[in-house]
């Protein structure tokens, strides 16, 4: 299982006081309520699928790729000017170059490269098994 995200806001997690939220009218709660369940959502999946695929022996068959430190223009779904596309380009090569997780050293790029190989191993095996 591949599974891509579209990156993380590392933006959100500001600090509020107690004081300047308890200023806040419903559309400024939005915005930071938004951002935390869209992040723990994400989260909560990544570490799901990856204690499933533990537990089944399995965890070289599962890679979730996300960014989780994205910000300014990087964070907003409605910019496709060609500054931001160039901009999203550089964040995902820079993604390729960063260790998948802490206990993981391996490269994003490493990673994939592995996991297209272990992809196309498979299907040639299927492939195999149906001509005979």
């Amino acid at each position: 299982l591949l599974s891509l995200g579209t990156g993380t806001n590392s933006e959100f997690a500001k600090n509020y006081t107690a004081e300047e939220a308890a200023k806040w009218g419903i559309l400024q709660w939005m915005s930071p309520l938004w951002e935390m369940r869209s992040a723990a959502s994400s989260y909560m999946n990544d570490y799901y699928l990856s204690t499933v695929f533990q537990a089944l022996d399995s965890q070289n068959n599962y890679l979730r790729v996300q960014e989780n430190a994205l910000t300014g223009t990087a964070t907003t779904f409605d910019d496709a000017s060609v500054a931001n596309m160039i901009l999203l380009v550089q964040v995902g090569e820079n993604l390729l170059k960063k260790s998948v997780s802490e206990d993981n050293h391996e490269t994003y790029e490493v990673a994939l490269k592995r996991f297209a190989e272990l992809l196309s191993d498979r299907k040639k095996l299927r492939a195999n098994k149906a001509s005979f």
